[in-house]
């Protein structure tokens, strides 16, 4: 038997085809998320549903046709983002995805819109939160006249994958939009009117293991979920004592928990049934090392006059014979700032004579990255794991960050044999929802590491 996993994230699309009796990954299809344009204002961050609709069915179609006995198929993507569909369950705006920064744009001389509709609600919102992005678009008239409901581009694609008309989100996703109490995991209607939203454009919400429709009238198809948890779910073998730790274009840190509430600069997030996870998120995560990449290329460019390809092979040597220097540069990474404050900015410390080097940079961000997820366990006051999970691309095919982060956290570091994570957590998901694994934990037994 086997189950497909499909992932839409930020810049790639990627599918998968498990068998289910090893857990062996069989085929993988990827391709690029290059559907972003440029909108109307310069904080939108924006992509074409069209496009990336037409990307996933050219993908799945390559794999239900290479395998004729697929037996479900399970999706996830990018969380956060939004857009806009009709009664007929058409898109009526583009992909608002999670770097949307209208929430940062001034609401009045005191406060920027994220901060604003944390004030009247007392939920925590940021840009790029789907709440976020509505309110400021219901503000300033953009939401589209026949609008009937909002989703993810991964719910989007769900439902028209069964040739619905209405979306169906998981707990996963409804979270991440903002105005959610975890406490019913339900969106709080309280705090949508306050807001002065219209309650009616929020989706249906899940948190059960449910089924959206049916691929062609055959292949049962799982509600989506947040690539986060997607990842959590394909990445740990034992939730109760596994740390995930992420690294793509961000980067995050998440541990099983029972609770609803953490430390400042954290998240809960529901991840199924009643079941959460603790989440820390860096904007930047692994944008901090193609940040670094590009400014020693430019320099490189700069004093020779010759136009240098890339960085990467020239850092990668470096580090595969190389460790860390003495006097190190002590390098916060969080360019793009936080979700607590968008406005903060990385910094470079201990910068001397001696170690004003590229190579003391080098290791400086790696550092950095770590560090800035290191400060975010800490915080939350719930050091008791055992094994620290490696995924993400950003963190598989870098030996040196994956040896900081085992130092750094003291505990031994393994990475899955799969290396989409995201995809394969989908799968599982989509395995249970369709009645084919008794749990998510059993299911969870297909997880190798290398």
């Amino acid at each position: 038997m086997k189950v497909i996993g499909l992932d839409i994230g930020t810049t790639k699309i990627c599918a998968i085809v498990i068998e289910t009796a090893s857990g062996e990954v069989l085929r993988t299809v990827t391709g690029n998320n290059d559907t972003q344009f440029t909108g109307s204002a310069p904080f939108e961050r924006i992509q074409s549903p069209a496009l990336i609709l037409e990307k996933c069915f050219s993908l799945l179609e390559e794999l239900t046709g290479a395998f004729s006995d697929i037996a479900c198929i399970g999706i996830t993507g990018q969380m956060h983002g939004i857009l806009y569909i009709d009664k007929n369950g058409d898109a009526l705006s583009p992909l608002y995805f999670w770097q949307d920064e209208s929430g940062n744009e001034p609401f009045d001389e005191n406060q920027s819109y994220a901060e604003y509709l944390t004030e009247i609600t007392g939920y925590k919102m940021a840009a790029g939160f789907g709440g976020t992005t509505y309110f400021y678009h219901s503000r300033n008239g953009k939401v589209p006249a026949n609008a009937a409901k909002f989703c993810t581009i991964h719910d989007y694609f769900a439902m028209k994958l069964c040739g619905k008309c209405e979306p169906l989100v998981h707990t996963s996703d409804a979270a991440s939009f903002g105005l959610f109490d975890l406490n019913s995991l339900r969106f709080d209607g309280q705090a949508v009117k306050k807001a002065g939203l219209d309650f009616s454009l929020f989706p249906r919400v899940t948190r059960a293991f449910d089924i959206v429709g049916k691929y062609n009238n055959q292949i049962p198809v799982s509600v989506a979920i947040g690539d986060n948890q997607a990842s959590f779910l394909g990445s740990v073998c034992d939730m109760d004592n596994c740390l995930l730790v992420n690294v793509g274009t961000g980067s995050q840190i998440s541990y099983l928990t029972n609770k609803t509430v953490t430390a400042e600069g954290l998240e809960i997030r529901p991840c199924f049934d009643d079941k959460f996870i603790c989440v820390g998120s860096s904007l930047c995560g692994g944008r901090a090392f193609a940040l670094l990449e590009d400014f020693l290329r430019t320099a490189a460019n700069f004093i020779t006059g010759e136009v240098c390809e890339s960085g990467y092979p020239a850092i990668d040597d470096y580090l595969a014979s190389s460790s860390q220097p003495e006097n190190p540069l002590i390098v916060s990474t969080r360019f793009a700032g936080t979700r607590d404050n968008p406005e903060e900015r990385g910094s470079i410390n201990n910068l001397g004579l001696d170690n004003f080097t590229p190579k003391h940079l080098i290791w400086g961000v790696l550092g950095g990255m770590v560090e800035e997820l290191q400060a975010m366990y800490r915080a939350a006051g719930e050091q008791k794991h055992t094994l620290l999970i490696a995924s993400g691309n950003g963190l598989r095919k870098n030996k040196a960050l994956q040896k900081l982060f085992a130092e750094s956290f003291g505990i031994k570091l393994k990475i899955p044999v799969h290396s989409e994570e995201a995809a394969f957590g989908a799968a599982l998901f989509g395995l249970t929802a369709a009645g084919f694994e008794e749990s998510i934990y059993t299911a969870q037994k297909m997880i190798k590491y290398r």
